[in-house]
C-alpha cells in the first residue's frame, strides 16, 4: 500500500493517506463516503473503522478502502476543534459539541463582540484552521451565533493546537460599562419643541436599544457659557450633543463650550458619509459625542459604528475613527 502525505496541512502535515486493504483498516479514518448496494450512503467520510465495519465491508464485496492513518502527535479533527475552540474563546462564550471539525461559538450573555485582530489573523495563518466571526463591536443577544471555527482535514498535529492556545482568546462578549447617558439639544427658543421633537427620539432609541440608560436630557441656549454649564453639571457617563446646527466649524460654539468645561477635542471630521461632521471629545474619561445632523434619522451613521465602542468603556481615538474610512461610504447603490 502507499500512503500519501495530507495536502491540507502543508509541511506540519502528519496524516497519510491511502488504499489499504480490508485486513490492515482497522481503526483507520475512511476519507470518502462509501455507498451501500441500495446506492445509499453506507459509511460517511471520517468515520472510524471498526471490526464490524470491517465485516459490513466485506459484504458489500469491498476490498480496499481509502483512508487516513494518523501519526503519535495527531488529534481527530473533532477532538482538535474542541480543543481549538476552547482556547480561542473569552469570557461570555460558549461552545457546542464539534461535528465534522466544526464547532460554533455562542453568545453566553448580551453585549458586544470583542474581538482581537491580530489573533484572529494568526489564528487563521495556521494550515488546518479557520475561524470566522461576526463583525467587532457588533451588538449580540444571549444564544447568537458569533463565530465558527472548522478543521481542514482529518486530522491537525498537536503542534498547531499548541500554538493556537498560545495565542490565547479571539472573541469574548464585552458589557456596556458606560451606561449612563445625558443627552444635551442646543437651539433657540423658538426651535425648542422641533429640535426636542427630531433629535430626542432617535437618540434615546439608539442608547437604549444597546443597553444604555438615558438619565437625563436637557435643552439648553446655542452659547458656549450654557452648552458648558451643561456639561458640567451632568453625573453622566457618556454626552450625546445634537442641535438646531451641526457643528460647522472646529471652534464653533459647541467645541469651545466642551473645551471650557475642561474637555479635548478628540477629533473634529470623519471619513464616513452620513456623518461627516462629527464631533469627538473627552472630559477626563468621560466620552462627548458632537453628533452631526444625521442623528436624527434612524439610518446606520458614523455614531452607531462608534457608540458600541465607547458604551463598552474603549477609548476610541482619532486613529480608530480614521480607520473607518474604508467602507465607511454607508450610502451608496
Amino acid at each position: 500500500m502507499i500512503f500519501l502525505r495530507d495536502g491540507n496541512k502543508g509541511n506540519e502535515g502528519t496524516v497519510r493517506l491511502g488504499n489499504v486493504s480490508l485486513d490492515s483498516a482497522l481503526d483507520a479514518i475512511l476519507v470518502h463516503n462509501i455507498t451501500g448496494a441500495d446506492g445509499r450512503k453506507a459509511f460517511s467520510k471520517g468515520h472510524v473503522l471498526n471490526a464490524d465495519d470491517i465485516e459490513k465491508l466485506r459484504a458489500l464485496k469491498i476490498e480496499t478502502v481509502y483512508v487516513a492513518m494518523l501519526d503519535a502527535n495527531d488529534m481527530r479533527e473533532d477532538d482538535a476543534a474542541a480543543r481549538l475552540a476552547r482556547a480561542v474563546a473569552g469570557g461570555g462564550i460558549e461552545t457546542v459539541k464539534p461535528s465534522g471539525g466544526r464547532v460554533n461559538l455562542y453568545a453566553a450573555r448580551p453585549g458586544f463582540l470583542r474581538l482581537n485582530r491580530d489573533a484572529l489573523k494568526r489564528v487563521n495563518e495556521l494550515p488546518g484552521v479557520t475561524l470566522a466571526t461576526i463583525p467587532g463591536f457588533a451588538p449580540v443577544t444571549s444564544k447568537k451565533m458569533i463565530a465558527t471555527l472548522k478543521t481542514i482535514g482529518l486530522a491537525l498535529p498537536e503542534t498547531t493546537i499548541r500554538a493556537v492556545e498560545e495565542i490565547g482568546a479571539v472573541v469574548s462578549i464585552a458589557s456596556v460599562s458606560n451606561a449612563r447617558v445625558a443627552i444635551i439639544l442646543t437651539g433657540s427658543d423658538n426651535a425648542r419643541a422641533r429640535v426636542q421633537e427630531i433629535f430626542a427620539p432617535p437618540i434615546r432609541a439608539r442608547l437604549e436599544e444597546l443597553g444604555a440608560h438615558v438619565i437625563a436630557e436637557e435643552y439648553v441656549a446655542e452659547n458656549e457659557t450654557a452648552i458648558a454649564d451643561a456639561i458640567t453639571q451632568t453625573d453622566a457617563q457618556m454626552i450625546v450633543l445634537a442641535g438646531e446646527t451641526s457643528i460647522m466649524d472646529a471652534d464653533d460654539i459647541v467645541p469651545r463650550a466642551i473645551t471650557r468645561a475642561g474637555g479635548r477635542i478628540e477629533l473634529y471630521g470623519a471619513p464616513v458619509e452620513p456623518g461627516n461632521l462629527l464631533l469627538l471629545a473627552y472630559r477626563d474619561a468621560i466620552p462627548i459625542i458632537g453628533a452631526p445632523g444625521c442623528i436624527k434619522s434612524r439610518e446606520t451613521n458614523v455614531v452607531d459604528l462608534i457608540l458600541p465602542r465607547l458604551l463598552i468603556g474603549e477609548r476610541v481615538t482619532r486613529a480608530d475613527v480614521i480607520a473607518l474610512a474604508e467602507g465607511g461610504l454607508l450610502i451608496y447603490n
